[in-house]
């Protein structure tokens, strides 16, 4: 985790858009793999709420969000043991082929490293996918901030992860 190939580290592609439950659970199968999850950081631009707090693994993580300072389509798990898990952000409501191409280029070492937002924008170019339907509807950002060659599948209750390692 603490090497990462470029901007990203591997996808994650929740469930829903309830992130206290997502991020929990997504937290929950990090935290064992890469020491104790200290920080999460994501954009506001497409949740609904942001939790200040979140439960993982018996312990009680922080949760900040930004609007400028992190791609809108990318989450940040902080570490203080190995560093952090720059991760694309698969919308939920994006349909299981275009998912399954986002987490594959998002963990492919072998092209170059992109952003998140790249991704998305690519994959809604060359494949026409809905997902940016919702980038274009979605009017609600908050202003100020707040309280691969490789893979490695991570399987928990309501989220799909790939990573690099």
């Amino acid at each position: 985790m603490s090497t990462s190939r470029g901007p990203l580290d591997g996808a994650w592609w929740p469930r829903s858009r309830d992130l206290t439950d997502e991020l929990s659970a997504l937290a929950d199968v990090l935290d064992p793999l890469s020491g104790r999850i200290t920080r999460i950081a994501v954009n506001a631009t497409y949740w609904p709420a942001i939790p200040g707090r979140v439960p993982v693994n018996g312990h009680v993580v922080r949760v900040g969000w930004f609007t400028t300072e992190l791609d809108p389509h990318k989450i940040m798990l902080l570490s203080h043991t190995t560093g952090s898990w720059n991760l694309l952000v698969i919308p939920p409501e994006t349909d299981a082929p275009a998912a399954a191409r986002l987490m594959a280029a998002a963990s492919d070492s072998s092209v170059p490293a992109t952003t998140a937002s790249a991704l998305m924008a690519a994959e809604h170019a060359l494949h026409g996918s809905s997902i940016t339907a919702l980038d274009q509807d979605s009017e609600e950002m908050w202003e100020d901030g707040g309280d691969t060659s490789s893979y490695r599948a991570a399987a928990a209750r309501p989220c799909r992860l790939i990573a690099t390692q």
